[in-house]
């Protein structure tokens, strides 16, 4: 089975959450949007100059020029925040007449155009300005930015600050956000020793947790992980007890076929649906994709980069099926390769790499399954089709880590 073919089918099997929760603007970042932001007010919600100047009408300076510079009444001043003055409300006519107006000020009604201060002869009384002026030229029209009644956010967008920003230029002070995805990372092995214990004989850290666990300690989810030996009962409780309140369960080691391997058939005995068991691709070609009561399980290789590289290719479309958020699904590119890698490959293979403005440089060439050491740098893989070389120069498929889990 392909990538995108094993992708297709374990989404489809994953139930969306649907529950959300109220949560205050300044608190929303990194949540994902419970329901569609429709605009309530147009922004800017009044005309507004763009710069310090003056406003006036454009007809009045269809004759201006060097030579005889149109002149005009000044009735009022008009700062970022002022109302308007009643000097300018009570004014029964506006021709030949100019306002000296701040950059973010109302524009009074009947003014269309504002002139900036350096065109002018900076007039206190009586301005003089000595050049025509289109109407709307430095000139904020209401609903410039946004229009009331059109939809600003969908529901499933990542909130960052410049959602953040539009919301609170909407005055919306709380918003609806879906409630945070609960995941379980769950490592097996009976060499992993947690970070901050003392390492015996043939034991290793148990890194992949934290990587995994570092990429989901975002607000929009809620994360913990666990570690078990190599025991099929004590496997089954941690992943059973994960089910009660997780809605995505990652484990990490025991997908191949060593004695040792003992998902394949913990996933039977719970009664775990299998949507993939085994994937063309190198690294983490063990994979295994399940759902257990709805839950998505997402069973990868005890390799690092296996475990990380096959995490950054199924976690995301597990989000945006929960979710639908697609921040957080990797995204295919084409780039220009200005390294050399020469191995051929015998099978559908993922190499770390870094793009940039279109090119792909291998940082590392230590590829190995078990080095995580070489995803320093790395924001993508280069996606080497089976029975093809890449050399320096070539132009080739990359598939870019969300920054969203980076």
């Amino acid at each position: 089975m392909q990538i995108e073919e094993a992708v297709s089918a374990f989404v489809k099997e994953i139930t969306p959450v649907c529950s959300s929760e109220i949560c205050s603007l300044i608190n929303a970042t990194g949540r994902i949007l419970g329901g569609d932001i429709t605009a309530g007010i147009s922004v800017p919600s009044f005309p507004k100059s763009a710069m310090d100047g003056y406003a006036v009408r454009s007809e009045d300076l269809a004759d201006a020029s060097s030579e005889k510079p149109v002149k005009l009444e000044v009735i009022a001043s008009i700062y970022a925040g002022d109302r308007i003055p009643s000097s300018v409300l009570e004014k029964p006519s506006l021709a030949g007449c100019a306002v000296r107006i701040m950059t973010g000020a109302i524009v009074p009604s009947g003014f269309d155009t504002v002139v900036k201060q350096e065109d002018t002869d900076y007039g206190e009384e009586v301005v003089s300005i000595s050049k025509p002026q289109n109407a709307y030229v430095n000139y904020c029209r209401v609903g410039e930015d946004i229009t009331e009644g059109t939809l600003v956010l969908k529901k499933g967008t990542l909130l960052g600050r410049s959602e953040i920003g539009i919301l609170a230029s909407l005055g919306v002070p709380e918003v609806s956000v879906i409630r945070k995805l609960r995941v379980a990372v769950i490592s097996t092995g009976s060499e992993i020793v947690d970070v901050g214990q003392e390492l015996g004989e043939a034991q290793i850290y148990n890194s992949i947790a934290y990587t995994l666990s570092s990429a989901l300690n975002k607000p929009a989810f809620e994360v913990c992980f666990s570690s078990v030996p190599d025991d099929e009962k004590e496997i089954q409780n941690a992943i059973q007890k994960a089910e009660e309140t997780s809605d995505i369960i990652i484990t990490t080691g025991g997908v191949s076929v060593g004695k040792k391997d003992l998902l394949p058939q913990v996933l039977d005995a719970i009664g775990a649906k299998k949507v993939f068991a085994g994937v063309n691709v190198k690294p983490g070609s063990p994979t295994i994709g399940a759902v257990l009561n709805g839950k998505a399980l997402l069973c990868l290789s005890g390799n690092p980069y296996a475990a990380v590289a096959n995490f950054d290719l199924y976690m995301g479309n597990i989000i945006a099926a929960k979710t639908g958020c697609g921040a957080f699904v990797p995204v295919k590119e084409r780039a220009v390769l200005v390294s050399e890698f020469n191995k051929p490959a015998n099978v559908r293979r993922l190499v770390r790499a870094y793009v940039n403005s279109g090119k792909v440089e291998i940082l590392n060439k230590n590829q190995m399954s078990s080095i995580l050491s070489s995803f320093i740098g790395a924001n993508c893989y280069i996606d080497i089709p089976v029975g093809s070389e890449v050399r320096s120069d070539d132009e080739v498929d990359i598939i870019k880590i969300p920054e969203a889990l980076l």
